[in-house]
C-alpha cells in the first residue's frame, strides 16, 4: 500500500494505491491518474537557468515544454550546465531540441535582448 499526496490541484488529496494500482482518496478523477502515473511512470516539468555570453543578463531561465521522466532529471541538468547561449532570446526560443530523442524541448522561458 502507497500513500501518496496529489498535487494536481491546490486541493491536496490524501491518496491511497494498493499493489493493484486501486486508487482511493482522490476527490476528482485526475488524483487516480496522478496516482497511476507518479507509481508507474512519474515525471516532472524541467525548470532551470541556462548561462548566456551577456554580462548583464548571466543566466536565462529555461524549462523542459513537456513533462520528463523522472529519472532523466539529473542527466538533463548535466545538459543544460553545458549551454552557453547568446543573446538576444525570446520565451519559446528552443535551447535544447529533442532532449533524450523525447521531442522534448527545452525552451527559454523570457525574453532577453541584447
Amino acid at each position: 500500500m502507497k500513500e501518496l499526496i496529489c498535487i494536481t490541484c491546490p486541493r491536496g488529496c490524501r491518496l491511497t494505491v494498493d499493489e493493484n494500482l486501486n486508487v482511493s482518496g482522490n476527490f476528482c478523477p485526475r488524483g487516480a491518474k496522478y496516482a497511476i502515473s507518479e507509481l508507474t511512470k512519474p515525471v516532472r516539468v524541467l525548470t532551470s537557468t541556462v548561462r548566456t555570453s551577456s554580462d548583464e543578463y548571466p543566466r536565462c531561465p529555461v524549462k523542459s515544454n513537456s513533462p520528463l521522466p523522472k529519472g532523466k532529471m539529473f542527466d538533463a541538468m548535466k545538459l543544460i550546465d553545458k549551454v552557453v547561449i547568446t543573446l538576444p532570446v525570446k520565451i519559446g526560443d528552443v535551447i535544447i531540441k529533442n532532449i533524450f530523442d523525447s521531442d522534448i524541448d527545452i525552451v527559454a522561458t523570457k525574453n532577453l535582448d541584447e
